[in-house]
């Protein structure tokens, strides 16, 4: 390596300084005589060479040794030596060393991190881990290595809520960095979890660093001020000042933070953190504007249209900026959702009318301002009466006479300037196109607006017009009309189209972040693509645009569709766990060749699920040469067979089990051979088993014994019957079937409503079984095709209850007797002449039926039951279930009464009395004792079933009992919005009522069923015993307790972030109170908690206080200059003194009157050693000190030495040396006074001439 020597000024009288005073002379004195060459130093020893490699043997240097290019640096590579001793170490096994989990370990974490890794064991049996690799990835490493191969320990901190943000720094960048550096685990609680306990994981050094490093940060925090101020919303504005400069100013001057909520927030709140000075600073100057605002602003308010608010508000607010910035005045618009069109002007009184001037001229210069909204301005300015005539162009002015002349000519100005450059115009479109004119959220339309600077007016929807209003510039009118009309052209030659497409393709077709959609959009830019809401699951997908376009894209997605259904079919592979890592191959080699060469998508189970299942999925084709290539790998591995079984298909079902059952036990029974039987329906009678061979074979006999056997006990009959029949078949209750299946054995199946052959019965069993069902089946068909007709004798009386409801009854009867057909006479005659006809055993089983009915008709009484009106909504239930269920239980009738209408009405309702006698009947008093009508409740049945009936409507009627419960406990029976009365009513199925607060009443009602009220009374007295033992323990744990301590210890009973208090909080489950700045009483401290704790707590107090009591304080002299290195970097050095001596040190602050002087706290005997221990440090970094200084002084250059070289010489020759490169090319030295030699950064060079200094670099 060559090195290349620059000189200086300052690097020539330094070396100057370094020669010995006859070189000096030699050097100076050059111009009268010869110099002395053996004096002059070698240039190798005044610029000694850098050391360099040597080169590999036959390689020569090429090129001059000051023209070598400096080769750039490379990446560097750090070393890290990692030690886990071994009672940290997680894996503790020393056969397996090099091996097993912690090499798997080793290895995984140089993949992740890329760094390299070496294993080693100490004396210790501890484990050594060499890192190597560049920086972060040595830091990962590290990481990774603490928390996989050393044991974990965790602690946690507590720091306040509000400073946890900082811990986790911006997107987490503060956090992750601390986890890297310590090597540990952190876990801040999410900030709706009231817990301030932050969580460390890791090993001791690290949680030491962690907590350490968290401290400081909330240490930093701590320093910090936050307040808050509540100004009115409408001063913001003169706070913040235009474009914010104003507080923009302050938080510069200040170096407070300043937070105005901005104008779409509706806060009141501004909040200025930063250092306690400067955020007192930066609230007395935003009090001070607030109140000089508050005191002399005034406002005027001025109608302006809700449409031309935008012009006022300007984009992005810049309008009302910059009216803000020129006058001071604050204009205040109402809110979009507002339907005022008011807009207030605050400021000092002299600026509003400028302010004013200006809002008019925005809204006017934007939106074309009609004259009226000008005059309104007039109006605020002069004291002019303006009255415009309906219907008539005619404007009256009144006012002085001055005044009137100016607002008349200003008015004239005006309609000129309106006249001469404002143009309208009206077209007609469509309504059913507005929509699409104004675009998606205004797109279009505001477009139009913008380009040609004119105002558009659209009807809504429920003016039903078709007239559209263009004004403005007149070239801009015509240009967005031609526009307008073009569009609604092109909508007019729109279609609409619906596509079906299955609604789990639609996913595929919009494709992830929409950029399949997006390519068919951008193929047919012209055609809307709406797809239905996932959660409508539609099939029906949207297109409209031009007819040609909508067409086109019709094609093009129909064809998408269609390629998405081929290859969407999908196949299930069952292969061997064992080999599923096979199939996949060496980095997943084998998988990907089947995927790329098959055009196909494999999916594997998880490799912790039992599934043994590979799903391929494509076109069919595809998917079955991917299954051939996945089975030929399971083949090649394993000696795997296959054999087909020929088991009849109606055995299939049986064979598999509920769910697979009974087939999953025959593999699992067999090794796990896989037997895939053929789709159900198929009639296919071929079942394949594949496998290991012997196992195949063992699954192969299992399968056909069982199979034998099923064929045995399952012979099957078919039978047929009207399915009118099979009701009667069944009999109540299935009391038929039931007893032929009692008989004989067998199983007798009947189809069910999804059944396409509603005729076909079938019977399962031995074949002796379902022979004899088969016989007594068919006897009971035949006798049911035996078709006789008969006749009874029913009382007319009765035929409305068989045909009421449209015959309900009647057809009840035929559904459960097997079809039967009963006919009443018609109405109106007098016959008594019901004919039956059907089989003849069914027949005779309805008749059986009616003479039954009829009995109970005959024995039908109608009962009444009393029950006051109000419990009949009650009784019935919701929605009728409990009369329903006693109609059913009791096979009664129950009919409620029509309620009362003239209950509620007012007393005007009576009849109206003139000349003293009443308009219209006068009615008697009604009798008390006579029940009124809507009270009474009608019951028709048997006597017996009314009665009981009766009884069970008497004992849904709700009682009402009262419960004393103390009227304090009230509102926690209620609970928090009723939530706890809500809850007890549910459970017990009663009313509760609670008396009104003013009443101030210790009765609740509770009304409810006889059988719910025990429970309810119960249980709301199980409550209050609960609410009493709680008031009870409130009060033991509101025992108080106070303690006189002086002030000066409070500090230190505290402890550092309050941990000390914190923990005999805790500890003693009390409250601990400290005295309020402004209280009367600094030294008294209240506890609160239960009697004993509060003592506890108490004696640890008065313990701290009594130890704190015999600590001394003594000051020392240290030099100030050693108070930094004994301090060390943040606090280190100084805080493991104070932990080591026992003793508070106390350094002074900047500024202090003695800056030397230290401030020792602790017990007597811990404080001598403490002294002596920082005395004994400063006279070691003293003795460093001096060391260092002599060490500078001998490196500057003397004071004789300097003033020497400024003596008047003559000319020199600079700096000589012997054996220099420039002399080998008999060249001369350089001359430093040259800037050609010695350029100047930035100066242009003026020869180019080569140097022996090598080649210039600029």
């Amino acid at each position: 390596m060559s090195s290349v020597a620059v000189l200086t000024q300052e690097s020539f009288n330094e070396h100057r300084s370094g020669l010995l005073p006859e070189q000096v002379k030699s050097a100076v004195a050059g111009h009268s005589g010869a110099e002395d060459e053996d004096s002059l130093p070698t240039y190798k020893d005044a610029f000694p060479p850098l050391p360099e490699k040597p080169l590999p043997e036959g390689v020569q240097e090429t090129g001059n040794a000051w023209t070598t290019k400096i080769k750039p640096l490379k990446s560097s590579v750090i070393t890290q030596v990692f030690h886990v001793p071994l009672e940290e170490r997680k894996y503790k096994d020393m056969n397996q060393f090099g091996e097993g989990d912690q090499a798997k370990v080793c290895l995984d974490i140089m993949h992740k991190t890329g760094a390299h890794l070496e294993l080693s064991m100490a004396k210790d049996q501890g484990l050594s881990i060499m890192v190597s690799g560049k920086h972060d990835a040595v830091m990962k490493a590290r990481k990774e290595i603490v928390s996989r191969l050393q044991t974990q320990a965790s602690a946690t901190v507590a720091i306040p809520k509000e400073h946890h943000r900082f811990v986790i720094g911006k997107s987490g960048e503060k956090l992750q960095e601390l986890e890297l550096k310590t090597a540990t685990k952190i876990q801040i609680p999410r900030p709706e979890d009231p817990s301030n306990l932050i969580k460390i994981s890791g090993t001791k050094e690290g949680l030491e660093k962690a907590k350490h490093e968290i401290l400081l940060i909330s240490a930093e925090q701590d320093k910090r001020a936050v307040e808050r101020m509540n100004i009115e919303k409408v001063y913001h504005p003169f706070i913040t000042g235009a474009y914010n400069k104003l507080v923009g100013e302050w938080m510069q001057e200040t170096g407070a933070r300043i937070n105005v909520p901005p104008p779409s927030v509706n806060k009141t709140e501004i909040v200025i953190t930063g250092e306690k000075e400067q955020v007192a600073l930066a609230m007395a100057k935003i009090k001070k504007i607030y109140e000089e605002k508050k005191k002399n602003a005034t406002t005027i308010a001025v109608e302006v249209k809700k449409s031309q608010h935008k012009y006022v508000i300007g984009p992005k607010g810049n309008t009302l900026q910059e009216i803000l910035d020129r006058t001071g005045v604050s204009v205040e618009i109402p809110p979009l959702d507002s339907s005022s069109e008011t807009v207030i002007l605050r400021g000092e009184p002299d600026r509003l009318g400028q302010a004013l001037t200006e809002v008019y001229a925005k809204v006017n210069k934007l939106v074309f301002l009609s004259p009226a909204c000008f005059i309104r301005l007039l109006c605020v300015y002069q004291q002019v009466h303006i009255e415009f005539t309906e219907g008539e162009d005619k404007i009256t002015l009144e006012g002085p006479t001055k005044d009137v002349q100016i607002v008349q000519g200003q008015i004239e100005a005006v309609v000129t300037d309106l006249v001469s450059r404002m143009d309208y115009t009206e077209i007609s479109v469509d309504p059913k196109f507005h929509r699409h004119l104004i675009g998606k959220g205004g797109a279009n339309i505001n477009r139009i607006k913008e380009q040609h600077k004119v105002s558009v007016r659209i009807p809504p929807d429920n003016e039903k017009s078709n007239l559209i209003r263009i004004e403005g510039d007149p070239q801009g009118v015509q240009e967005a009309k031609k526009e307008l009309l073009e569009l609604a052209s092109r909508m007019e030659n729109e279609r609409t189209k619906d596509m079906i497409i299955e609604q789990r393709f639609h996913r595929a077709i919009i494709g992830q972040k929409g950029e399949k959609i997006k390519e068919v959009r951008d193929k047919f830019p012209e055609v809307i693509i709406n797809f239905p809401d996932p959660t409508q699951k539609s099939d029906i997908v949207q297109l409209r645009g031009p007819r040609t376009e909508v067409e086109k894209c019709t094609k093009f997605m129909q064809k998408m569709v269609a390629e998405m259904v081929e290859n969407s079919f999908s196949v299930s592979v069952p292969i061997f766990k064992q080999f599923h890592k096979n199939i996949i191959g060496k980095g997943g080699a084998n998988i990907k060749k089947i995927r790329e060469e098959t055009n196909t998508k494999i999916d594997l189970p998880a490799e912790n699920s039992n599934s043994e299942m590979i799903v391929i999925t494509g076109k069919k084709a595809n998917c079955e040469a991917a299954k051939n290539r996945v089975l030929a790998i399971q083949k090649e591995l394993a000696n795997i067979t296959e054999v087909e079984v020929s088991i009849p298909s109606k055995l299939h079902n049986s064979l598999i089990g509920s769910k697979g059952r009974f087939v999953r036990s025959i593999m699992e029974e067999c090794g796990g051979v896989h037997i895939h039987f053929p789709t159900e329906g198929s009639g296919i009678d071929a079942v394949i088993i594949r496998g290991p061979a012997e196992e195949v074979e063992k699954a192969k006999k299992q399968l056909l014994y069982l199979a034998e056997e099923k064929q045995i006990k399952s012979h099957t009959v078919e039978l047929r019957a009207k399915p009118e029949y099979h009701k009667f078949l069944i009999g109540k209750g299935g009391g038929n079937i039931r007893k032929v299946r009692d008989n004989t054995g067998a199983r007798i199946l009947f189809p069910t409503a999804d059944d396409k052959d509603q005729e076909l019965i079938t019977v399962i069993g031995t074949e002796e079984a379902v022979a004899e069902a088969q016989k007594e089946l068919e006897a009971l068909i035949k006798s049911l095709d035996n078709v006789v007709e008969d006749f009874m004798i029913v009382d007319p009386k009765h035929h409305r209850f068989f045909v009421a409801r449209r015959g309900q009854v009647l057809r009840d009867i035929a559904d459960e007797y097997g079809g039967v057909l009963v006919s009443f006479p018609r109405t109106g005659s007098q016959s008594d002449k019901v004919t039956l006809k059907g089989a003849k055993d069914c027949l005779e089983a309805a008749k059986k039926r009616m003479l039954e009915m009829i009995e109970d008709l005959d024995a039908q009484v109608i009962m009444e039951c009393v029950i006051p009106q109000k419990f009949h909504r009650s009784i019935m239930g919701p929605k009728g279930s409990r009369i329903q269920q006693i109609t059913k239980d009791h096979n009664v009738q129950i009919k409620f009464p029509d309620r009362d209408e003239q209950q509620g009405k007012y007393h005007t309702d009576a009849p109206v009395q003139e000349n003293g006698e009443a308009n219209g009947e006068v009615k008697e008093p009604a009798d008390p004792l006579v029940p009124k009508k809507c009270d009474v409740i009608v019951l028709s049945g048997r006597k017996e079933r009314c009665e009981a009936a009766v009884e069970a409507l008497k004992a849904l009627v709700p009682l009402t009992i009262a419960v004393e419960v103390p009227f304090e406990l009230h509102r926690y029976i209620i609970g928090q919005k009723g939530s706890g009365i809500r809850k007890m009513m549910d459970e017990f199925e009663v009313n509760i009522q609670v008396p009104a607060h003013e009443l101030q009443s210790d009765i609740i009602s509770v009304t409810g069923l006889a059988s719910h009220l025990d429970r309810a009374k119960e249980g709301l007295l199980e409550r209050v015993k609960e609410l009493q033992a709680e008031q009870e323990d409130r009060a033991l744990r509101s025992f108080k307790l106070t303690i006189t301590v002086d002030p000066k210890y409070h500090p230190k009973i505290i402890g550092r972030k309050g941990a000390i208090i914190t923990q005999i909080r805790n500890e003693h489950e009390v409250n601990i109170q400290f005295p309020e700045k402004n209280d009367e009483n600094q030294d008294q401290i209240t506890i609160t908690g239960y009697e004993q704790n509060a003592v506890a707590a108490r004696d640890a107090i008065q313990a701290i206080v009594h130890e704190l009591e015999e600590m001394i304080s003594e000051d020392i002299t240290l030099d100030s200059r050693v108070h930094a290195r004994i301090i060390g970097a943040r606090g280190k050095g100084i805080r493991k003194i104070m932990d080591e001596f026992k003793v508070d040190v106390r350094f002074p602050q900047s500024g202090a009157a003695d800056p030397n002087l230290v401030t020792v706290t602790g017990r007597p005997e811990r404080v001598d050693e403490a002294i002596d221990h920082l005395l004994n440090l400063e006279e070691e970094y003293m003795g460093d000190m001096v060391e260092n200084e002599a060490k500078m002084a001998y490196m500057k250059p003397s004071g004789s030495t300097a003033s020497s070289m400024e003596e008047p010489r003559g000319p020199s020759k600079g700096f000589v040396v012997r054996e220099a490169p420039w002399a080998i090319g008999n060249e001369k030295a350089p001359d430093m006074s040259s800037s050609e030699e010695f350029p100047s950064f930035g100066a242009p060079v003026t020869n180019a001439r080569s140097s022996p200094w090598g080649p210039k670099r600029f």
